[in-house]
């Protein structure tokens, strides 16, 4: 009998478990901007609610939300010091939405690229109340306890990664808007048509590479029109003649996967406002390339 129980209280964890477990990897990848590192405080948090005493535990969907924030952040605490050996800017690691749009959240904020490339400047207890908040709509209260802070703080944790978000970026367009713009973008860079590269990107635009030193990818950002729009035209004759282009979905926007003899070299996506293009995002690391491939073709 004792037995029996024991396999009906494991299938009970498993069911629970189970149920949350979108929400749980929308969390950890929200804190991290990294898909692999998501999964592994998933299993740590699963792991974890194996050796709980879940006779105790009245809510266990709050319960493993709580135990998952808290391994993310710890975990984001010491990547940054990894990080730090990174060669070149470090962006985060693309997703395919097509299947689940909001990654397990109540809302799809907080899965833009770029949005998770800017919170990637905050301290890991700011982003991590800022995802509860924006992407999960947890009540301040709620989010406070998970942190173990005052509500009063857990607003200010907030309202500073808010200010932050809306000092560094502009108001996205429309999805079809993203899209246009997106394919003007991508005819005048494979042409390195230096007039209409002019014409569609920010006087501040940025251009970000993330390869981990992999031969091509830039090591530096480049910024600014002028130089942006000189770098474009100038790699184009070079880069784009061997490479197929496919267009494919990245944590819920347009992207395009850029593949040489079957081979994805990168994935490029931009952050747009109404001013034009702000920033360009090319995921070249092959470690992040992979997987997102993989589950393309899912």
């Amino acid at each position: 009998m004792h037995a029996e129980d024991d396999a009906g209280s494991l299938d009970r964890a498993t069911r629970d478990f189970i149920a949350v477990r979108p929400r749980l990897f929308g969390i950890a990848y929200r804190v991290l901007g990294s898909a692999a590192e998501a999964e592994d405080i998933v299993q740590d948090a699963w792991l974890r609610w194996q050796r709980t005493d879940r006779a105790v535990v009245n809510d266990p969907a709050a319960f493993l939300a709580t135990v998952t924030t808290r391994l993310a952040i710890n975990f984001a605490q010491s990547a940054r010091v990894r990080r730090e050996s990174y060669v070149g800017p470090w962006l985060p690691e693309p997703v395919d939405t097509s299947a689940d749009p909001q990654l397990g959240a109540e809302r799809a904020e907080v899965l833009d690229l770029a949005v998770l490339f800017l919170l990637e400047k905050l301290n890991p207890v700011e982003r991590a109340a800022y995802v509860l908040r924006e992407a999960f709509d947890y009540p301040y209260q709620r989010i406070a306890e998970i942190l173990e802070t005052s509500e009063a703080n857990t607003r200010q944790l907030v309202s500073r990664a808010r200010k932050h978000l809306a000092v560094e970026r502009r108001e996205p367009v429309s999805a079809t808007a993203h899209r246009r713009l997106m394919e003007v973008f991508l005819a005048a860079a494979q042409s390195g048509d230096l007039a209409v590269l002019e014409d569609v990107l920010t006087e501040d635009v940025v251009s970000w590479t993330d390869g981990d030193g992999v031969r091509g990818a830039s090591r530096i950002p480049v910024v600014g029109l002028s130089h942006v729009s000189k770098y474009l035209a100038a790699f184009a004759p070079r880069f784009w003649p061997p490479t197929r282009t496919r267009w494919v979905e990245a944590n819920g926007g347009p992207a395009v996967l850029v593949s040489v003899e079957g081979e994805p070299v990168a994935l490029l996506s931009l952050d747009v406002s109404p001013r034009g293009i702000e920033r360009i995002l090319w995921v070249m690391n092959p470690a992040k390339l992979a997987p997102y491939v993989a589950s393309l073709d899912d």
